[in-house]
């Protein structure tokens, strides 16, 4: 009969508190509890997936039953103790998995099994896993058990989910912290197993194990089993990266150096090649963020220790964040922070990722255009008139300043007439009044008193000063003739987008202005209604540009005397859907019943 295949994580599984990785601060305290005699009724083992806690409570378990332990504190492997462990035959060592085993009757069963004595053996242990899962009525029934055991029983709780416990039950245990393995002992682990099993591995093909595996030990010996599958037993740094979906660095470093040149063309036939390897435009973002960060550490020596990279690559990170700015470095994570974040919304996926290269491509030239003396100029305000709103005034002509220090003139281009309207707080008035004015010259005293200059400035002295400075247009308040106009303008183009239904709706609404900014629609039937809320977004923005006022708002409402019959699943919640359902239908209620889901109504 052949050997069956043990995967890793079982095979070298750790026997003793030695063993463990990554684990010191855990071990070390157990091994002197035990050797003291200072052992708790109660532990809570919590932290991340596969970092050793259910490893850690099995040890322990057999280190305190072992009958001939050694002076450190380990468990001596040869005992009858030790023996029956290791074949899994030990009727000391008890383990729950509270996953399934969540109920109250589960609890109380193991709180009856609590009561005997061991048979041999010093201690009675109960191990129960994914201790988060069990429900309040279980932990409840588990509370009296677990504060006041008898001498012989100690129970070791194991979750990954430490929130999730009840405040009574933290209370009466010992808690322990487990932290996620570093990439360089999970390397150091992986190396030792690699060696045991004679297998050719590159450590940057393990560096890039352990960092895929984000400190979680189990995962990464998993991988290492996958890929030792996929490479019939020889473990390169580029099948591993083939084999993990992951794109080479030497891309990233490609990709950035065509940007420091602003060669768009270079840039987006990179990305036209990694895309054609199946890597997704997420993918890519995502990955190239995470590069352009491991530059911006390599820019300090102090923060070079955060740098976390295959071996080798350390130098080529230090000589390219060398020739590049911190300015960029910065400008470029932000702007790949806001793409990752947009990418799920972006319908055209592609054209989203090569705008965001086409941005970072010129974004040398937009920092190069705002600095001076090889600084960044910031933008900040200059003394000087700033437009305001004032109530109407009669027509006057404006004198030009005396002259008192070296001035340049700006010349603004002023609308010979403008409309002045009340705003809402404000007093009525009679009628509307016209302000008239006429092109003036203005003067701005330029700051030549040695301070720092603003970016306004720096741009002129650069790109001139010739400059279309245009009159801010004034936001306008609701009237029925604009507001009928508007509405009919957006029902031609709901016509013209073939939404019949939609114009219909828009045609036979009645309009009501409430007061300046707010106006309601009045619909006849709750179908009507929908029509008109499946277009608020649109039509909010096209009253918002027409009205040049952003506080506009409206709220659709049904005529009471109508009476629709509505369909039935528009006049149903959630929760009287799934009953409409399982009333049709008797297998789905059944199927909820077996599996035993609870619906998020």
């Amino acid at each position: 009969m052949e050997n069956k295949f043990i995967v890793s994580a079982r095979k070298y599984r750790p026997q003793n508190f030695n063993t463990v990785v990554g684990q010191l601060h855990i071990t070390t305290t157990l091994k002197n509890a035990i050797r003291n005699n200072q052992l708790a009724h109660a532990f809570l083992f919590c932290g991340p997936r596969g970092v050793g806690k259910t490893t850690c409570a099995r040890i322990l378990a057999k280190t305190i039953n072992c009958t001939n332990q050694t002076p450190e504190g380990e468990a001596c492997n040869i005992c009858n103790s030790c023996v029956s462990f290791d074949a899994g035959t030990s009727l000391n060592i008890h383990e729950l998995d509270a996953a399934s085993n969540n109920s109250v009757d589960d609890i109380r069963s193991l709180v009856e099994q609590v009561r005997f004595a061991p048979q041999a053996g010093k201690y009675k242990v109960y191990i129960v896993d994914e201790v988060h899962m069990l429900s309040a009525s279980a932990f409840n029934a588990f509370l009296k058990t677990l504060e006041e055991p008898p001498s012989y029983a100690i129970f070791i709780l194991a979750t990954t989910e430490k929130h999730k416990i009840l405040p009574t039950i933290l209370s009466r245990c010992q808690i322990f912290d487990f932290k996620r393995i570093t990439n360089n002992d999970t390397v150091t682990h992986l190396q030792e197993i690699v060696n045991k099993e004679e297998i050719k591995a590159e450590k940057a093909a393990l560096q890039v194990i352990a960092q895929k595996s984000e400190g979680c030990m189990r995962d990464s010996l998993s991988i290492l089993d996958k890929i030792v599958s996929f490479t019939n037993g020889t473990v390169t740094y580029q099948n591993t990266l083939e084999h993990l979906n992951i794109l080479d660095e030497d891309y990233y470093f490609k990709m950035l150096d065509s940007m420091q040149q602003q060669d768009m063309a270079g840039a987006m036939l990179l990305f036209d090649e990694i895309n054609r390897k199946g890597f997704e435009g997420d993918l890519v973002i995502n990955g190239f963020a995470e590069f352009i960060r491991n530059v911006l550490v390599c820019k300090d020596v102090k923060s070079a220790a955060l740098l976390e990279v295959v071996e080798g690559m350390q130098d080529k990170y230090i000589s390219v964040a060398a020739k590049t700015g911190v300015s960029y470095l910065v400008s470029a994570l932000n702007i790949l922070n806001e793409a990752e974040i947009n990418y799920k919304m972006a319908r055209n996926k592609r054209l989203h990722v090569e705008l965001t290269l086409i941005k970072l491509n010129f974004l040398q030239q937009a920092i190069d255009l705002s600095m001076e003396n090889g600084q960044v100029v910031k933008k900040k305000r200059i003394d000087g008139p700033v437009a305001f709103r004032t109530r109407s005034v009669t027509p006057v002509q404006i004198q030009p300043a005396p002259e008192k220090t070296p001035e340049a003139k700006l010349y603004i281009e002023q609308k010979p007439a403008a409309v002045v309207r009340p705003a809402q707080n404000s007093s009525p008035v009679s009628q509307t009044q016209t302000v008239t004015t006429r092109p003036v010259t203005r003067t701005v005293s330029l700051n030549e008193n040695g301070s720092k200059k603003s970016l306004l400035d720096v741009l002129r002295e650069k790109a001139g000063d010739k400059y279309a400075i245009e009159e801010v247009k004034e936001a306008e308040i609701l009237t029925m003739d604009r507001l009928t106009e508007c509405w009919n303008e957006y029902t031609i183009q709901l016509e013209k987008q073939l939404k019949h239904s939609s114009a219909g709706t828009f045609k036979t609404a009645r309009l009501v202005i409430e007061n300046d900014i707010r106006f309601t629609i009045t619909v006849s039937a709750l179908t009507s209604q929908k029509f008109v809320e499946q277009e608020r977004m649109m039509l909010i923005d096209h009253l918002h540009t027409t009205f040049n006022n952003r506080a506009i708002v409206f709220d659709v409402l049904v005529e009471a005397s109508v009476r629709e019959d509505v369909p039935v699943y528009m006049r149903l919640n959630s929760k009287e859907k799934f009953e409409h359902i399982a009333k049709q239908f008797p297998l789905v209620k059944e199927l909820k019943e077996r599996l035993k889901l609870e619906i998020d109504y």
